[in-house]
């Protein structure tokens, strides 16, 4: 950080402590004394909706008692969090500990957070954590060192893509099929769930292949894009969050927009093939997710769909026992060794938008106390997943499990990876977590093709993270490019034509500003990694 970035970020947080000593009725603007000489601290917390109150957790005992004051729990819902957030980092007035609330680029915008790691030595927790998983550091640091914003992570059994490959295996088993290694093969298999009634109904209602319909603003924030096809062609996603998701690929170093790349023509090529043989529904690109979703899980006993991009079996609903996750199939004229897959598999594993504290806090011993306790490994499973023992039996020191209370209650009794600011080492395990069998059933099925490719050299890392300013420019001419792309790029799969008019496509997103994109993310991906 400059000379003048710090001046500023001193002249912002003076001013606020100014405001919050004006105006001591504003909600966040910090501790007080609550009764005697305890301190008061005050945690904003958001959580998904149904949660209940943390205040009622049992194990937010242990922060009280840890840091030997009283705690004031604020609860915001994530869909009321959107509205409430710009304001209250325009005020400058935040609470003592925000949990799930502010992310690294709020720090970088708005200098009202504590500089963490200044602290280690009182977050020894937090230190195990960055030592064990350095990439979590990376993730929240910025590049002079500070660390604004702590990140969390449920350990290694979340590493791992949120995006799959499911097929049908019943319907396979039926017809007497493999699970295809080619597209050419995967052509096949589609032909044969289209005309030979694997759901043996007598009806001609098989989607031999569903695909989502896709988002205006690029290749996601909607998961389980088609384009993860581009895997089979050796250029590695990274579509459960990052730069990806706006067509931005690294090969060896060498950052690029895949949306100027043979392999990605060759994807829409082989789409509308598919399509126009009626393997694709003609409406897919178009059609309501409520509809997608509900033929994913059809009425629960005859299945429609053979094969789709998903989380895991478990998004079929009853049907989950008839689907399996299939390595992607290689393209044309690959061999197995180079095809790959999404490479999104910490960003499953890692939170980056954790825990912040208000920069000077009159109670900084006290604060620091509860956000080490928090990153206590026993704290952070109850955190996770429910207070021990109602609904987390702790076997031994590495091994817990739910109860199921946890799967009768009405309510979220734990924080889960959307909120929950902690650290479950890498040697501990949580059994019986329901959708996490069907993840790691799903996601384990890649483990060969993961071996392809390298983490930092063929992927956008996730703490990988440009200036405001560069985060501007990007963002504006990412809305310019898929405003003009998207429809284009529907238009090759419904209709065809990819083959006249790529050039032209490529020629029209660069005067949209894709070369300058991909040179500001070249710039960031070398100031991190090298």
């Amino acid at each position: 950080m400059s000379g003048a970035q710090k001046n500023t970020r001193k002249r912002i947080i003076a001013g606020a402590a100014m405001a919050c000593a004006a105006a001591t009725m504003l909600a966040g603007c910090g501790s007080d004394t609550a009764g005697g000489d305890k301190p008061q601290i005050e945690i904003l917390v958001v959580t998904q909706a149904n949660t209940i109150a943390p205040a009622k957790m049992e194990w937010t005992k242990k922060l009280t008692a840890a840091c030997d004051c009283t705690i004031k729990w604020s609860q915001v819902m994530t869909t009321a969090w959107s509205n409430q957030k710009s304001p209250m980092l325009a005020s400058g007035s935040v609470p003592d500990i925000s949990i799930a609330a502010f992310d690294p680029s709020d720090a970088d915008k708005v200098p009202v957070f504590e500089d963490l790691n200044q602290h280690m030595d009182q977050l020894p927790n937090v230190a195990k954590f960055f030592k064990e998983q350095p990439n979590a550091k990376k993730l929240a640091q910025t590049p002079s060192g500070s660390v604004y914003v702590l990140p969390s992570s449920r350990g290694q059994q979340f590493y791992g893509s949120g995006q799959h490959m499911l097929i049908n295996k019943t319907w396979l088993d039926k017809l007497g099929l493999q699970i295809p290694k080619t597209w050419d093969e995967l052509e096949n298999v589609l032909e044969a769930f289209k005309t030979q009634d694997p759901n043996g109904n007598g009806k001609a209602d098989e989607i031999p292949m569903n695909i989502k319909k896709f988002d205006t603003t690029g290749f996601g924030p909607d998961w389980y894009n088609t384009f993860l096809l581009l895997n089979s062609l050796g250029i590695v996603t990274h579509f459960n969050s990052g730069p990806s998701q706006q067509g931005i690929y690294v090969k060896d170093g060498k950052v690029g927009n895949f949306m100027a790349t043979d392999e990605f023509k060759t994807v829409v090529k082989y789409l509308h093939e598919l399509m126009s043989k009626g393997l694709i529904p003609s409406d897919a690109l178009t059609k309501d997710a409520s509809k997608y979703n509900a033929e994913l899980s059809s009425d629960g006993k005859t299945a429609l769909t053979g094969v789709a991009f998903a989380y895991a079996a478990t998004d079929f609903g009853d049907l989950s026992d008839e689907y399996v996750a299939m390595p992607a199939p290689a393209g044309p004229g690959m061999s197995a060794d180079d095809v790959t897959w999404d490479g999104s598999v910490e960003t499953t594993m890692f939170q980056n938008n954790k825990l912040a504290v208000r920069a000077g806090d009159e109670h900084m011993d006290a604060v620091l106390k509860i956000v080490n306790e928090l990153y206590d490994p026993d704290v952070s499973v109850q955190q996770f997943y429910g207070s021990s023992p109602e609904y987390v039996t702790k076997k031994d020191d590495k091994t817990y499990e739910l109860t199921q209370k946890v799967y009768d209650s009405t309510e979220r009794v734990g924080l889960g990876g959307e909120s929950a600011a902690g650290w479950i080492p890498n040697d501990v395990t949580v059994n019986n977590i329901d959708y996490l069998t069907s993840f790691r059933a799903a996601d384990d099925v890649y483990a060969e093709q993961y071996k392809h490719f390298d983490l930092t050299k063929d992927t956008m890392p996730d703490y990988v993270r440009p200036s405001d300013t560069d985060s501007t420019t990007i963002s504006n001419n990412d809305t310019q490019m898929f405003d003009y792309a998207m429809p284009v790029i529907s238009r090759w799969i419904v209709s065809g034509g990819v083959d006249n008019e790529f050039d032209d496509f490529v020629s029209k997103l660069k005067t949209l500003g894709m070369d300058d994109t991909v040179a500001l993310w070249q710039k960031w991906y070398d100031k991190y990694t090298k």
